[in-house]
C-alpha cells in the first residue's frame, strides 16, 4: 500500500514511454521513405522525366454513390486539337504558384513567409510535381450515367491573366479555357487574394452541342504517401487525407489503411471539404453547402517512379442537365497553407480540425486561445509558452498543494516504514498489517497525493499536442540563442537544464522503501529527458518551465508543514 500511488504514477509514465516508442517505430516503419535502395534511387534518378510526365493522370474518379472498386475510368486525354503544354509561375505577397495549361492544375505551390525546415534559406513547398514529391490539386468534369468524355485534368487549357500580383492590387484572376470536348466547354478562374493561402476557383461549364447534358464536376488531391522530410524520429504527427462532413465531423485514415482498403469514411454529403494533411500545412477543396457530393480515398497508380505513389481524395458533384446554348456555374474554393487555427476557422466550418489534437481537442483548443492571447500582449510565444505554463500552475495550485502535502507527510513516515519493513523482511502479511496501522495512526492516505496529479495530465497532455501542432512555432525565436522554437536547441542546453530539473525532482520526493523501484525512479526520469534532446525547443521550454514550477510549489510546501527539503540520491549497489 505504500508505493500504491507511485506505482501508478509508474505505469502512467510507463505507458507514456512505449506509446511514444510505438510511434516511432510507426513512423521509421516504411524504409523506403527515407532510405530507399540503391535501386530506387537510380530509378528515380534515371526517370525523373517520365514520372513528372505522368504525375497528374489519376486513372478514375467516383461516380456518385460509386464505392472504390466501380470506379469508373476518365479518358485520359480530349479528342480536341492538343495545345502546347506550359508551366507558368504566378506570384502573390505570400504565394508562389505554379499552374499547367494541362487541366489548369496547381502542381506547385511555394511559401513565401516560411521556411524550409531541412533549409532555412529556402522557401517551404507544399505542392509539388518533381521526381522527388508529387502532390497536386486538380478538378475536372466527369461523365454522368449517359458517359461520354468531358474536359478533365488532362485537357490541354488555354491560359489568360496576370502573373503577379501588382501593388496596390488586392487581388487577381487567373483564367483556364477548354477546347469543347463532347459538346461541353469548360472555363476554370481562379481569383488570388492578397494575404491570403485561399482561392476562389470558378467552373463555368458551357453545353455547346444541341442536346441537354448532366455532368459530374469533380475535385481531388493527390500525393505519394511519403512523410514530409525533415521529420522527427522522436514524434509522429498525422500525414495523409482527410474528410470533413457535418454528420461524422472529422474523419482520416492513414496511406497504409487506404492502400488495404481498411478505412471507413462517409461517402455521401451535402457539406464538408475533402483535405490533405501534414505536420503544419495542409490543403483543401471546398464547396459550397447544399451542394451534393461523393466522397472517395483511394490508391492509384499514376506511372511514378516515387517508393510510395500515389493517393487520393475525391468529391464529386453531381450536376443538373445543362440545356443546349445554356452554362452552368460552380463556385470551389482551394485552400493550400499554413495550419493557422483562426484563419482556418474562417474559411469553413470543420476546417479547423486539420490541426488535429486528437481526443483532446475539447481542452487542447481553450489552451491555444489562451496561448494566442498572451502572444498577443508579449509578442514572443517563448514567454507566451512560460506565461501560459504558469497561469495554469496557479489554476491547479491547490490540487498541487493537497498532491505535495501528502508526499511531504508520507515522507515524514517513510523511516518508519523502511524500518518496518527491514523488520518484517520476512513476515510479508505482519508486514502488511504495521503499514496500515502506521497509515492509520499519522493519517497518511498513500493515495493522496495521486488524484490531484492524474486530474492534471490530460490538461499538460493537451497543452504538449498545442505547442507541437502549432504552426506559429515554426521559426518563432525565443531568446539568446534559441531562433526557432519548432527546431531543437543546437547547443542541447535547454534539454540538458530539463534533465537536471527533472533530477531535483526526483530527489525531492520521498525515496521508495523497495530498491528496485529506487532504481527505476532513477532510471526512468534519464531516459525521458535523452528524447528531449530531439524534441522541438519550444516543448522542451514548456516542460522545464513546469518543472521548475512544481520544485518550488513542492519546496515550499514541504518547509510550511515540517518537512525539511532533504535529496534523496540514488543508491545502486
Amino acid at each position: 500500500m505504500n508505493d500504491i500511488r507511485r506505482t501508478i504514477l509508474w505505469v502512467i509514465f510507463g505507458f507514456s514511454m512505449v506509446l511514444l516508442w510505438d510511434q516511432w517505430q510507426v513512423y521509421n516503419g516504411n524504409k523506403a521513405t527515407f532510405f530507399p535502395n540503391p535501386a530506387q534511387q537510380q530509378a528515380a534518378a534515371t526517370a525523373a522525366s517520365k514520372g513528372a510526365s505522368d504525375a497528374s493522370v489519376p486513372s478514375a474518379v467516383a461516380a456518385p454513390g460509386a464505392t472504390v472498386a466501380q470506379l469508373p475510368t476518365v479518358p485520359s486525354a480530349p479528342s480536341a486539337p492538343a495545345a502546347p503544354k506550359e508551366r507558368f509561375e504566378v506570384t502573390t505577397d505570400v504565394l508562389k504558384l505554379t499552374f499547367d495549361t494541362e487541366g489548369g492544375s496547381l502542381v506547385r505551390a511555394e511559401f513565401l513567409k516560411y521556411s524550409d525546415m531541412a533549409d532555412k534559406s529556402r522557401n517551404f513547398v507544399l505542392l509539388d510535381d518533381s521526381k522527388d514529391r508529387i502532390y497536386l490539386a486538380q478538378t475536372g468534369v466527369a461523365a454522368g450515367a449517359a458517359g461520354g468524355a468531358f474536359p478533365n485534368h488532362k485537357t490541354p487549357m488555354t491560359a489568360t491573366g496576370p502573373r503577379t500580383l501588382a501593388d496596390g492590387q488586392d487581388s487577381m484572376v487567373l483564367q483556364f479555357a477548354s477546347p469543347e470536348v463532347g459538346g461541353l466547354k469548360l472555363i476554370k478562374t481562379y481569383t488570388l487574394r492578397r494575404g491570403a493561402y485561399d482561392m476562389a476557383v470558378k467552373h463555368e461549364l458551357i453545353n455547346t452541342s444541341n442536346a441537354p447534358i448532366a455532368p459530374q464536376l469533380y475535385l481531388q488531391l493527390v500525393r505519394d504517401g511519403n512523410k514530409p522530410a525533415g521529420e522527427s524520429s522522436f514524434y509522429s504527427t498525422f500525414t495523409g487525407p482527410a474528410i470533413y462532413t457535418e454528420a461524422k465531423k472529422y474523419q482520416k485514415a492513414e496511406f497504409a489503411d487506404i492502400k488495404k482498403k481498411n478505412f471507413d469514411v462517409e461517402k455521401q454529403a451535402t457539406n464538408g471539404y475533402i483535405s490533405m494533411v501534414q505536420h503544419y500545412f495542409a490543403s483543401a477543396w471546398m464547396l459550397p453547402d447544399g451542394i451534393p457530393r461523393s466522397l472517395s480515398l483511394d490508391a492509384v497508380d499514376i506511372g511514378a517512379t516515387l517508393p510510395d505513389c500515389c493517393y487520393r481524395v475525391t468529391m464529386i458533384a453531381p450536376l443538373e442537365a445543362i440545356a443546349p446554348g445554356a452554362s452552368k456555374v460552380v463556385d470551389a474554393k482551394l485552400f493550400a497553407g499554413p495550419q493557422v487555427e483562426k484563419m482556418l476557422e474562417s474559411l469553413a466550418p470543420g476546417l479547423e480540425l486539420v490541426k488535429d489534437y486528437g481526443w483532446l481537442t475539447i481542452l487542447a483548443k481553450p489552451l491555444y486561445w489562451l496561448l494566442d492571447q498572451l502572444h498577443t500582449l508579449l509578442q514572443n510565444w517563448g514567454w507566451s509558452i512560460v506565461a501560459l505554463v504558469l497561469l495554469l500552475k496557479i489554476a491547479f495550485y491547490w490540487l498541487n498543494a493537497k498532491a505535495y502535502a501528502s508526499m511531504a507527510k508520507m515522507k515524514a513516515v517513510n523511516p518508519k516504514i523502511m524500518e518496518m519493513r527491514e523488520r518484517l523482511k520476512d513476515s510479508p502479511q505482519q508486514m502488511q498489517k504495521e503499514m496500515m496501522e502506521i497509515y492509520r495512526k499519522e493519517k497518511v492516505n498513500p493515495m493522496g497525493g495521486c488524484f490531484p496529479i492524474m486530474v492534471q495530465i490530460p490538461v499538460f497532455i493537451a497543452l504538449y499536442w498545442v505547442l507541437l501542432s502549432s504552426v506559429e512555432m515554426r521559426n518563432a525565436p525565443w531568446a539568446l540563442w534559441i531562433h526557432d522554437l519548432s527546431s531543437p536547441d543546437p547547443y542541447y542546453i535547454l534539454p540538458l537544464f530539463m534533465t537536471l530539473t527533472t533530477l531535483l525532482q526526483t530527489a525531492l520526493n520521498p525515496a521508495p522503501p523497495d530498491p528496485m523501484q529506487a532504481k527505476m525512479m532513477w532510471f526512468m526520469p534519464l531516459a525521458f529527458s535523452v528524447m528531449f534532446f530531439f524534441f522541438p525547443s519550444g516543448l522542451v521550454l514548456y516542460w522545464i518551465t513546469n518543472n521548475v514550477l512544481s520544485i518550488a510549489q513542492q519546496w515550499i510546501i514541504n518547509t510550511r508543514m515540517g518537512v525539511p527539503p532533504q535529496f534523496n540520491l540514488p543508491k545502486f549497489k
